[in-house]
Parts: C-alpha cells; structure tokens; sequence
C-alpha cells in the first residue's frame, strides 16, 4: 500500500511541475510584449557570479504611490500588488494608477503584477545574470522586455538597449 501511496504521490508531482513549465512555456510563446525602462544597478557576488541588479523606473512611481497611500507609515511593507500601464508605440510601460480591486481597464490599458520585498518594487525578477567578464556587454541596457499572461504575470525575456537591440541572451533568476 505505502509504494501505491508513493507512486501515486511521486505522479502527482510530476504533473504539477510539468504543468508548471508548460505554463510558463506558454507565456513565453504567447504572452503579450511588454518593455519596462531600467534604472540599473551593475553589482558582483562573488558567490553567484556577474550579475545586474534590476530595477524599473515604473517601480519608483509605484513606490511614490504605495507611500501615499500609507500614509506616511514608514519603510513599505512586503506586498504584492497590480499596477495599471498604458503602452506606448514601441510598446514600453507607463505608470497610470495602482490597481485596486481589479478595476476595469479601458483598452489602451494593462494589468503588471508586482512585488514589494525589502521596500524595494520588483517585476518577475530583481537580477539578470550574465557570464563572467561580459558585464560590458550589458552596460548599455535600457529595457527589459517582458511577456506578460492575462493575469499581468510578466517574465523576463531579455535585456534591450536605447535603439531597442536585444543583447546576448543571459540567465534571468
């Protein structure tokens, strides 16, 4: 009985996890595009190897708006939260509002999930890892381009310059 328990248990979590990659496969392949700006941060770990730290420039408005709506109540919270983009033609995300209760979007709109952990805003990922001695490489990044599933889950796909040329393909975590 314990080793149909164990079968049994061990198919079930099989199919969750490739029900997982299958997912996310899927947004990968089907997602809509969407561009958020960078303001970067180039540290080294010397655990983890050459990597750059992300962060959005949408993040610092919805910082700006997060502290207004907590009214001064100090550093923020952990928190997972929407917010409202709107696109423009090259496809890159502008702040409108925080979403609250799943408002209805006019059509020109779209729903990002986003994460704050240790007061810091974060979209899908805080770092993008590169191979060691190639951090040049990734110096003149401006945006990272994201695939984005109809709940506003993005992920990372890879970084883009000014001009919008994709750079070499890293590691997301």
């Amino acid at each position: 009985m314990n080793k149909i328990i164990a079968a049994a248990a061990t198919l079930v979590i099989l199919a969750v996890v490739n029900w997982a990659i299958w997912d996310k496969e899927q947004q990968l392949a089907e997602g809509e595009v969407v561009y958020l700006a960078l303001a970067p941060v180039d540290p080294r770990s010397l655990m983890q190897g050459d990597y750059m730290a992300l962060n959005f420039e949408i993040g610092n408005r919805i910082r700006e708006a997060l502290h207004e709506r907590q009214s001064g109540e100090g550093a923020l919270r952990a928190a997972d939260g929407h917010v409202i983009v709107t696109l423009d033609e090259q496809r890159v995300a502008h702040f409108q509002r925080l979403d609250s209760d799943q408002q209805a979007l006019a059509d020109d709109e779209m729903r990002l999930r986003y994460r704050v952990r240790n007061g810091r805003v974060e979209f899908a990922t805080d770092a993008f890892f590169f191979q060691e001695g190639h951090a040049e490489r990734y110096e003149p990044a401006r945006y990272g381009r994201f695939r984005v599933n109809e709940q506003g889950d993005p992920l990372l796909v890879a970084l883009y310059d000014d001009d919008f040329e994709r750079l070499i393909t890293a590691i997301a975590r």
